[in-house]
C-alpha cells in the first residue's frame, strides 16, 4: 500500500471541512419523515411543540435560572419568559482577555460579549411582552432569517440561529403552538445595548 503524502492528507481533511461547513449552513428542510407529513391534531403538535422546546435547550437561557438545593436551575414558575424586568444590571464587564470572551447575568438571561449585551426574550403569549400578536409567519422568519420578525435587528448570541434554521416547518409550526399554549407571563425584557466604546 503506497504511504499517503502530506498534501493528499491535507486535501482530504479540507474536502472533510467544506462538506461539513456546506451541511452546516444548509438548512436541513429536504428531509421530512412521513409521519410528520401527515396532519396532526392541535393536541399532537403542541405536544411535539414542548418535546422540540425541551430537546432544543430553551427553557437553559430563556427561562431565568433560581438557585435550587442542588445549584442553579431554571424557574419554572417563570417559564420561558426571558431576562426579568426588575433585574436592573450595572453595565456590562469590561470583555475578558484572552479566550474568554463573554459573561453572562447569574439568571442566564442576559449575555454580554463583543456583539454588546444581549436579554433572552419572552417567549410566553403576553400580548405586549412575549410572542402573542407574533403569527406563524412572523415566527418562522425569525427562525429562518436570524431577524426579529424577520426583517427586523439581528437575533443575538447566544440564540443558536445557525443550528435552529434547520428545523423543518413542520417543527417550526409545533413549536409556535407549544409556545402559543403556555402560561402567559407579563414581562417586559430590555432591548439589547450595543457594544461598548
Amino acid at each position: 500500500m503506497k504511504p499517503v503524502s502530506r498534501l493528499q492528507a491535507l486535501a482530504a481533511l479540507a474536502a472533510v471541512a467544506a462538506a461539513a461547513l456546506l451541511a452546516y449552513q444548509q438548512p436541513a428542510m429536504s428531509f421530512v419523515p412521513e409521519e410528520s407529513k401527515a396532519a396532526s391534531s392541535p393536541e399532537t403538535k403542541v405536544a411535539r411543540g414542548r418535546y422540540l422546546v425541551t430537546i432544543a435547550g430553551c427553557n437553559d437561557c430563556h427561562t431565568p435560572w433560581k438557585m435550587g438545593a442542588a445549584g442553579p436551575e431554571p424557574d419554572m414558575s417563570r417559564m420561558l419568559s426571558g431576562h426579568p424586568e426588575n433585574m436592573a444590571l450595572p453595565p456590562a464587564p469590561k470583555l475578558p482577555e484572552g479566550p474568554w470572551i463573554v459573561t453572562a447575568a447569574a439568571t442566564n438571561t442576559a449575555w454580554s460579549g463583543p456583539w454588546g449585551v444581549s436579554y433572552t426574550a419572552n417567549l410566553t403569549p403576553d400580548p405586549e411582552t412575549g410572542l402573542g400578536k407574533w403569527s406563524l409567519q412572523n415566527f418562522v422568519d425569525t427562525i429562518r432569517t436570524g431577524r426579529h420578525l424577520g426583517r427586523g435587528r439581528p437575533i443575538l448570541p447566544p440564540m443558536p440561529i445557525p443550528m435552529y434554521k434547520n428545523f423543518t416547518d413542520q417543527d417550526l409550526e409545533a413549536i409556535y403552538a407549544y409556545l402559543q399554549s403556555i402560561p402567559v407571563v407579563r414581562n417586559q425584557v430590555p432591548e439589547p445595548l450595543p457594544p461598548a466604546q
